[in-house]
């Protein structure tokens, strides 16, 4: 039985192609994108936008692109796409996919003049200009499995009963001695907003401050099994919590999630103006 938030009957998600059936194009159409108000979600949380509490980026891997060349040959490419965390809208993943499968049956004279494309379009729709990157050249990709990094709390022997978004599992978090260190767990899901359908993750928690009771956090991390909300909105609720609850200077939130229609999202959310991120395919992506 899933939960439902304050806001998922918001008019800008009704319209959403997201849980309807869809026609697939093959012809370019960047029209089929679609944004999602990052407001939405941020207005629960009491975030205004001039002065939102972190900085970051969605990281998206694309793994099923391709288009026809100038003589109607097949391209094919992956690429990474960086939204800033301030833009005005996020990218809706359905659309995305339907959008990228619109360029299957186009022609374009070169790899550069689609990475422009997308980047253009897809900065339309967040409101804030989106980097991109493509790769056409498959054989120089060195995409090796890779795993999160700092101290795995999934082992931790806990007796869990809640599996409803849970804040106050936070209460008491911190702990006497400060420290600085990185805790991940692989045992993070959530549902989508629209449609239920599960969506698997694995969450970094770096910080400096009052030490985190582990086995509080892995409580809390799992009390997002039945919550439903999109990837970006769960990470910046994991980020406001902790620094609601817990007794921190700092701290970076990085989510990698598995891979659905060719497209992985992996928000990360930080105090850090410039957070380093390290785009590492983990074993389930």
């Amino acid at each position: 039985m899933s939960n439902s938030t304050l806001y998922d009957q918001d008019v800008a998600l009704t319209g959403l192609s997201l849980g309807k059936v869809t026609e697939y194009k093959c012809h370019y159409d960047n029209s089929l994108l679609q944004g999602v108000p990052r407001s939405l979600n941020r207005n629960e949380l009491s975030l205004e936008a001039n002065s939102l509490p972190f900085y970051g980026i969605d990281l998206w891997n694309i793994y099923e692109l391709s288009w026809l060349n100038s003589k109607g040959k097949p391209i094919v490419a992956t690429g990474v796409v960086k939204v800033p965390y301030d833009s005005e809208f996020l990218i809706e993943s359905k659309s995305f996919k339907l959008y990228l499968n619109s360029f299957n049956q186009s022609k374009f004279d070169s790899v550069e003049t689609v990475q422009k494309i997308l980047s253009n379009d897809l900065s339309a729709c967040a409101k804030k200009p989106v980097e991109v990157t493509l790769n056409a050249n498959l054989n120089t990709v060195v995409d090796e499995l890779g795993t999160l990094s700092g101290i795995n709390i999934d082992e931790l022997d806990i007796e869990v009963d809640q599996y409803q978004l849970s804040p106050d599992l936070l209460q008491d978090i911190s702990l006497e001695e400060t420290v600085t260190e990185t805790l991940y767990s692989n045992l993070l899901k959530s549902n989508c907003l629209i449609t239920s359908q599960p969506d698997w993750g694995s969450v970094q928690i770096s910080y400096t401050g009052k030490q985190l009771d582990q086995e509080k956090l892995l409580r809390y991390l799992v009390s997002f099994r039945q919550h439903n909300e999109f990837h970006e909105q769960c990470v910046e609720r994991i980020f406001c919590d902790l620094m609601a609850h817990g007794s921190l200077t700092s701290l970076t939130v990085y989510a990698r999630y598995t891979r659905r229609g060719g497209l992985d999202i992996n928000p990360l959310r930080s105090t850090e103006a410039s957070p380093s991120i390290d785009n590492v395919r983990l074993v389930r992506q």
